[in-house]
């Protein structure tokens, strides 16, 4: 298994003989260098999106007729694309599963908000949400943009993921401490990944905290196109 930080919240992950890009926001990151686009987006087999804000799904719809590729996500935001824009979806819902090829993707829950600005302000675009990726005997809890919740614990117990990313900027999302706080009450992450930090200057910048938190835990730091193997 291959995970390759996008920058912000974006991932490459190859799993099998499939390779998703989760979240990626390439055009207008300030982490991200034009110059990896190719690389980062290479084989791509399905665009797998959490929400609807644009540091999130903004590139979606191009890299999906670019690469002719399904974008993956809620049921509500991938059925207007596949009547307006004309491509391929997989939309499903909280609770489903849907499978990818070597991977099985669960879309659980997340408290935020889920949104595309429009010229008569924001459009709604389905319910927020994150994911259980699973394959290679492995489980990934991808948390997408949330708080601490109570149903975390549920997701322990149904999927018992062994790698955690989560966002953990703060302002948007959970910061470090909350981060923290959630991985040790209802997961047994044996690695954690923090995203969703240090891209702008309101965002927390180190994850000290969180790595102080979690003694025992691999706390690895993401860095642009540097590829992680699990």
């Amino acid at each position: 298994m291959k995970i390759t930080f996008l920058g912000h919240s974006g991932f490459r992950m190859e799993i099998g003989n499939t390779t998703l890009l989760v979240d990626p926001w390439l055009e207008g990151n300030p982490v991200f260098d034009p110059a990896d686009r190719a690389k980062a987006i290479e084989g791509a087999t399905h665009i797998l999106i959490s929400h609807g804000h644009g540091d999130h799904a903004a590139d979606a719809l191009s890299l999906a007729k670019e690469l002719n590729v399904p974008i993956v996500g809620i049921y509500d935001m991938i059925s207007h694309w596949e009547a307006s824009e004309g491509i391929e979806g997989v939309g499903f819902n909280k609770g489903g599963t849907v499978n990818l090829d070597d991977v099985a993707v669960t879309m659980v829950n997340a408290t935020h908000s889920s949104s595309q600005a429009s010229d008569n302000g924001p459009i709604y675009t389905g319910t927020e949400s994150g994911f259980m990726i699973e394959g290679e005997d492995k489980t990934i809890y991808f948390s997408g943009d949330t708080d601490v919740m109570a149903d975390m614990e549920i997701f322990e117990e149904l999927h018992q993921p062994d790698i955690g990313i989560l966002c953990a900027g703060g302002h948007f999302t959970m910061d470090m401490k909350r981060a923290a706080f959630a991985a040790k009450r209802y997961f047994n992450f044996k690695t954690v990944i923090p995203c969703h930090y240090k891209t702008f200057p309101i965002l927390e910048q180190s994850a000290e905290e969180l790595k102080n938190a979690l003694p025992g835990v691999d706390v690895i730091e993401p860095e642009v196109m540097k590829t992680i193997e699990l």
